[in-house]
């Protein structure tokens, strides 16, 4: 079932930057939107006066850089990556370098084809030495045209090189600063509990239900993997499997999407810096493994036309994560938190432009939801601009709360893309007067096992048992209560 309500105030709609067909949008705000017509770059096609040739692997539209530079300039510096400003003046400078050579071109291509015409009629008329002249002019004229060519393409390449690494346009409404310290809390939902006897590492209390199996996954597959095993087990697919239906509930489409994609979607769907820390590539052939089913299940648009009718599509997915986690974090030597597999149950909204900002509000309200639905307290925190990933033009974390560290850690992060994907991937949507770059979104419903810390640490009893919350029994067979077993077995 298809959902699309209507925008007013009280869905609390955020007006987004809005690269949109025939407008490129100025930041924003609710209050007044400025607009400056002009076409966007939509495969290598010329549209009117306009030289328009990039197609994919960008996150902007280069009129942008053409017309307002210092708009992205200015995004650039808000993202504290100074680094990046030079890009903007050399994409300005090997562009108007580049629509001066195809003028020039087809300026030389016209007159050839002009003497080439002439040649038959020079020679009927017996003007040979003419038309010899003639000949030698078109040849010349292929010589220098090939010249022409070739420097084109160098220039494409070098513009699109640079047009990969500028960041996407945030919204208005992202808090400036440098990284994830400066995120903002938004908003707390539940109370915060912390018990009147000592939570063990989140670990410690699995090991004492015999729910996992950390020093054969050493053997077998060393650090950051793990045997979940028994009533964990089960418990880690009922999760899966009660996300699943809360998403089916209110109306996402259910998909199982492939978990290897080739190169060119995680082109489309990632920045450079992020394939590089997150994603394994299989050996010999251009398949990756999916970090996230946000991957593939944007993928699947890839190169089409949407009919408006159809949208939004609002989807969610089940797929095994796999990443690397190269960077400042890496992986835990013993525990859940960061891992180099686990699952998850996704949300993927593809829509109207426009629509952006509403379903932004609705997938991470969606995440906060699913966790107070299992009595675990939640709290949102707005990304600041240097911790977003180019690609975002909004992000916000869903964190759950921690007795036993007596803080929130992150358990989902909700995006909005803008047209960066769709840009990149060729998904657009056909209009009255042209086809546009949809808006892509993207959010996690939960990705356990890192959700089993917070779960663990929030039902755990004094005795060391864990709690089964109400929505989770059916998916346990009626079981209210996980408890250490009588008997431990040695292997």
């Amino acid at each position: 079932m298809k959902m699309n309500p209507p925008l007013s105030e009280s869905n609390d709609f955020r007006l987004m930057t809005v690269i949109h067909h025939n407008e490129v949008a100025q930041i924003v705000s609710r209050e007044t939107i400025m607009n400056k017509k002009g076409g966007t770059a939509t495969d290598i096609v010329p549209l009117q006066d306009d030289v328009l040739f990039l197609k994919g692997d960008i996150m902007i539209d280069i009129k942008l850089i053409r017309e307002n530079p210092e708009i992205v300039k200015e995004n650039i510096k808000k993202k504290f990556q100074d680094e990046k400003l030079v890009l903007v003046d050399e994409v300005a400078d090997m562009d108007k370098e580049y629509r001066a050579a195809k003028t020039k071109g087809d300026g030389l291509r016209a007159e050839r084809n002009k003497l080439s015409k002439e040649i038959g009629g020079l020679m009927k008329q017996g003007l040979r030495e003419k038309a010899e002249e003639v000949k030698q002019r078109v040849k010349d004229l292929g010589i220098e045209l090939e010249n022409l060519e070739k420097r084109e393409e160098e220039l494409e390449a070098e513009i699109k090189n640079r047009m990969m690494i500028i960041p996407n346009i945030i919204d208005p409404s992202v808090p400036i600063g440098k990284d994830d310290s400066e995120n903002v809390e938004i908003q707390r939902y539940g109370e915060p509990f912390v018990p009147d006897f000592e939570i063990p590492y989140h670990t410690d209390i699995i090991e004492k239900l015999a729910g996992i199996d950390l020093d054969s996954s050493g053997r077998t597959s060393g650090n950051g993997f793990y045997y979940l095993k028994g009533d964990i087990a089960r418990l880690h697919s009922s999760i899966l499997s009660y996300a699943r239906d809360f998403m089916i509930n209110r109306g996402f489409e259910y998909f199982i999407p492939p978990f290897m994609i080739h190169g060119s979607v995680v082109n489309g769907v990632m920045s450079f810096a992020e394939m590089q820390n997150m994603m394994y590539k299989i050996e010999g052939e251009d398949l990756y493994l999916i970090g996230t089913s946000e991957h593939s299940m944007i993928g699947r648009f890839m190169g089409q036309i949407l009919k408006k009718e159809d949208l939004p599509y609002t989807l969610t997915s089940y797929s095994p994560c796999f990443r690397k986690e190269v960077g400042a974090h890496g992986i835990e030597e013993r525990g859940l938190y960061r891992v180099h597999q686990f699952e998850k149950q996704e949300m993927v909204v593809v829509c109207e432009p426009e629509d952006s900002p509403y379903w932004y509000d609705q997938l991470w309200q969606n995440s906060v939801d699913f966790f107070r639905s299992l009595d675990i307290p939640v709290r949102t925190l707005e990304c600041c601009s240097g911790d977003l990933a180019d690609l975002k033009v909004k992000s916000c974390d869903v964190e759950a709360w921690s007795p036993r560290q007596k803080k929130y850690f992150e358990v989902g992060s909700c995006s909005n893309l803008g047209d960066a994907q769709a840009r990149r991937l060729g998904i657009r949507i056909k209009g009255e007067n042209g086809n546009y770059f949809a808006h892509t979104l993207n959010n996690t419903v939960v990705a356990p096992p890192r959700m089993l810390i917070s779960f663990v640490e929030n039902n755990l009893n004094k005795d060391g048992s864990v709690r089964i919350p109400e929505p989770l029994r059916p998916y346990m067979g009626g079981q209210e209560v996980i408890v250490p077993p009588t008997k431990k077995k040695s292997f």
